[in-house]
């Protein structure tokens, strides 16, 4: 008979193996704490939003609070590397181990030359190769130069206007013969071959055993979860849901996975071996759109109750809570969220709107507004600014400053809270 958990204990799981269920560390945060955490995480996703801040930095944020974002550049662009990039949850930095595992299992042709004429696609391919051969990394625009390639372009839709040699490249990468070694300042990729960005240790002469690689990573997801479904498990690397079933069988076969029962959630539940369950959840964090924590909507709204979906392709006047929503936890609960903007030029972070939940806590106001400040200190901007839609947004901005007023003090650099509307 499964053991049964409550739906609380379910949630302070789900916290503790993000690292969420704690407060931020006390001191300075070194490389080797980020590099704790993301080997909790496994993967961070990679998008091109830079609304507030690249969506690779933010969970590191969220669980550390003000840290160095060079850090990541490091872990990810110098040997030994302990992130690297490829096909996981969508564009993510990995753990370099889960590489070949994941070359097996992630199908992603659609992305890069599959539909390129087969001469053209193959003569670029060498040319690249034989280029990157020589050593140095080179961003998609060196290597056009490099190579020669002159393109008389079509009106067709090329993907996201590639020129062919792009199109190769993440033909290249999807295949694992490349690999970012780093990004530029634009955050636009330095090719490699993938020989050498793998660490040392890490080879590409033999191919892993393809049930084997799907165990590890469904036993990496099962860790990240700390508790979930097949579905869960199987969504965190995107890898197939029949497949990752067996996975799942094998693991609890072998004492890795346990099945349990959670009131309130209706598919078969699995708890890994490892996981902890805090007596209590104390984190505060503001979530990007794209951590892991809410990475499977349906989980999340079983586990928290809250209905999340992302509307930055949703047109504007169909919008219910705004762009670039994070959603705020506060313990064991979502009970909050707000639109964010981070407006450079100005030095400001913008609060576009701010929802409460319906069974968000008196303090709700107080913490996020906590919550804000760190942000705005660990992206360098003097000020917040809080706009007038939301139903939080009026003690939200009490909360930052008082008197509540309709525009910033001359020369205040510190907490401030003005009214402006919707931009």
């Amino acid at each position: 008979m499964p053991a049964t958990l409550s739906l609380r204990q379910a949630r302070r799981i789900a916290l503790a193996a993000q690292g969420l269920d704690k407060g931020r560390p006390a001191g300075p945060v070194t490389s080797r704490t980020v590099g704790r955490t993301f080997a909790r995480l496994q993967l961070v996703q990679i998008d091109s939003v830079n609304v507030l801040a690249r969506s690779h930095f933010l969970p590191f944020f969220s669980r550390l609070g003000n840290y160095d974002r060079t850090i990541l550049a490091r872990m990810s662009g110098s040997q030994p590397r302990r992130m690297m990039e490829y096909w996981a949850h969508e564009a993510s930095f990995i753990r370099p181990e889960h590489f070949q595992d994941l070359l097996l299992w992630q199908k992603r042709k659609w992305v890069g030359a599959a539909a390129m004429d087969p001469e053209l696609r193959d003569d670029v391919a060498g040319k690249v190769l034989d280029t990157l051969s020589l050593g140095r990394a080179m961003t998609a625009a060196e290597l056009t130069a490099g190579i020669g390639h002159v393109e008389v372009r079509r009106d067709e839709n090329w993907g996201w206007n590639w020129n062919a040699v792009k199109r190769v490249l993440e033909y290249l990468f999807e295949a694992g013969l490349i690999s970012s070694a780093s990004r530029t300042e634009q955050f636009e990729r330095r090719y490699a071959l993938t020989s050498r960005v793998l660490p040392p240790g890490l080879s590409l002469e033999e191919a892993p055993d393809p049930v084997q690689a799907m165990h590890r990573l469904i036993d990496a997801a099962a860790q990240a979860h700390g508790i979930g479904t097949v579905k869960c498990f199987a969504d965190y690397f995107r890898t197939p849901v029949k497949a990752a079933a067996s996975s799942v069988e094998h693991l609890v076969s072998i004492g890795r996975l346990e099945p349990v029962t959670v009131p309130g959630w209706d598919r078969q539940v699995f708890l890994h071996t490892e996981a902890r369950i805090p007596r209590r959840a104390a984190g505060r964090a503001l979530l990007s759109p794209f951590d892991s924590l809410v990475f499977e909507r349906r989980r999340l709204e079983e586990l928290f109750g809250f209905h999340y979906r992302i509307e930055i392709y949703t047109p504007e006047h169909r919008r219910r809570f705004g762009y670039y929503v994070l959603p705020f936890l506060l313990g064991e609960a979502i009970v909050a969220r707000v639109d964010l903007k981070a407006d450079r030029a100005a030095g400001k972070l913008l609060v576009r709107s701010a929802y409460a939940e319906p069974d968000a806590p008196p303090r709700t106001a107080v913490e996020l507004a906590a919550e804000l400040e760190l942000m705005a200190a660990w992206l360098g901007l003097d000020g917040i600014v809080v706009s007038q839609a939301g139903d939080l947004a009026g003690s939200l901005a009490a909360a930052l400053h008082q008197p509540f007023r309709s525009a910033p003090l001359s020369g205040n650099t510190g907490r401030v809270a003005c009214v402006s509307p919707v931009d």
